[in-house]
C-alpha cells in the first residue's frame, strides 16, 4: 500500500500537473470504485484544481471554488491501487483500469491490480466533508516529541500496531514501520506504555528520519516523472522485505511475523536481543519445539532439510 513517502511524491507531481486546469470529466470503468452519489461525481465536471493534498494514506483533489463552494475528489488506493499520467483522452486498460480524470492536456489514471478491488473514490463538499474522511493521526513529520510521546502512549498497544494506527498517526503503513522500528532497534511487539524514555527519543528520531530520508530519495529519482513504479518493497530497505537476507547492521538474517496478508519483518539480533519471536502458523505447528533463539532457529533450520524448490531462508 502506498505510505506517506510515497502518497507525497504522488500529490507534488499532481500539484505540478492538474493545479489550476480544468477536470472536464471523470470516466468511470468499475461502477464499485465509486463510494458516494450525494454529491454526484458529475458535479465535479468542468470546474479548476484548486487543491492537492495528503489525507493520512490517502489523495484528496479539490475542485471549485475554495471553501464551503469546493468539491474534493477523495481516493484511497489500498494495496494494489496505482496513478498513471499519460496523453488526454486514453483508453482506459481492460483489466486494469478502474478509471480516468481526463483534463485538456492529460488523463489521470486509476488501475488496480489483482482480483480484489478495494480502490475507493468519494466525493464531498468542503472541508467539513473532507474531515469525515480523516481518520485523525498526527503528521509524524509534523508533530513534536511531547505530542508524539503523548500520543504513542495514550493507549497500550504494540509498536508495530500503534505506528500503523490511522487514528494515531498519519501515513504509516507495514513498510515503513518495519524501517522505522529497525531503525530505533525496538521490537514491534514491544507495549509501547513500557517504553523508557530513551526508546521513545529513538523512536521519535527514528520515525522522522525514516519517513523524511525516503520522501527525498523517492523524490529525488523521479526528478520531475511521474511516479510510475511506486512498490513497497526497494532494495534499498534495512529489513522489510528481507526476510531471509542479511540485515545491513549486524548480518543476522531477517526475521518475520506473517498474520492474514501482512508480514513483518524485524531483526532478532538488533531488535528483540536475539529473541525469535513467535510466527502465528509455525509456533502454531512447532508448538514448544518453536526456537526461541537465533542460535535454536539456526539448529532447527541446519536439522531440518528444505523440501526441493523451497528457498533457503
Amino acid at each position: 500500500m502506498p505510505e506517506l513517502p510515497d502518497v507525497e511524491v504522488y500529490v507534488e507531481a499532481l500539484k505540478a500537473r492538474i493545479t489550476g486546469h480544468t477536470l472536464e470529466r471523470v470516466r468511470l470503468a468499475s461502477p464499485f470504485l465509486l463510494r458516494s452519489v450525494d454529491p454526484s461525481l458529475v458535479d465535479a465536471h468542468g470546474r479548476d484544481v484548486v487543491d492537492v493534498r495528503r489525507l493520512g494514506k490517502r489523495i484528496a483533489i479539490g475542485v471549485g471554488v475554495a471553501g464551503d463552494g469546493e468539491l474534493w475528489l477523495v481516493l484511497h488506493l489500498m494495496i494494489a491501487g496505482r496513478l498513471r499520467w499519460r496523453d488526454p483522452d486514453v483508453n482506459i486498460p481492460r483489466r486494469l483500469g478502474l478509471a480516468s480524470f481526463d483534463f485538456p492536456h492529460g488523463s489521470l489514471l486509476l488501475t488496480e491490480a489483482g482480483t480484489k478491488k478495494r480502490a475507493s473514490l468519494h466525493v464531498v463538499r468542503g472541508p467539513e466533508g473532507l474531515a469525515l474522511h480523516d481518520p485523525g493521526g498526527v503528521e509524524p513529520l509534523h508533530v513534536d516529541r511531547a505530542a508524539f510521546h503523548e500520543t504513542l502512549t495514550a493507549r497500550n498497544h504494540t509498536l508495530k500496531r500503534a505506528l500503523t494506527d490511522p487514528r494515531l498517526f498519519s501515513g504509516i503503513g507495514n513498510a515503513y514501520s518495519d524501517e522505522i522500528l529497525h531503525r530505533a532497534k525496538l521490537s514491534p511487539i514491544k507495549w509501547t506504555q513500557r517504553l523508557d524514555d530513551g526508546e521513545i527519543d529513538r523512536l521519535f528520531e527514528a520515525t522522522r528520519h525514516t519517513l523524511e530520508a525516503w520522501t527525498h530519495r523517492l523524490r529525488n529519482e523521479l526528478d520531475g516523472a511521474f511516479p510510475e513504479k511506486v512498490t513497497a518493497f526497494h532494495d534499498e530497505m534495512a529489513v522489510h522485505g528481507k526476510y531471509g537476507r542479511p540485515c545491513p547492521d549486524c548480518a543476522a538474517p531477517v526475521q518475520r511475523i506473517r498474520y492474514a496478508d501482512n508480514e513483518t519483518n524485524y531483526c532478532a539480533a538488533c531488535q528483540t536481543g536475539g529473541k525469535v519471536l513467535a510466527d502465528r502458523s509455525l509456533s502454531r505447528l512447532l508448538g514448544k519445539d518453536w526456537p526461541r533463539s537465533l542460535e535454536a532457529l539456526e539448529e532447527l533450520r541446519t536439522a531440518t532439510p528444505s523440501p526441493a524448490g523451497e528457498r533457503d531462508a
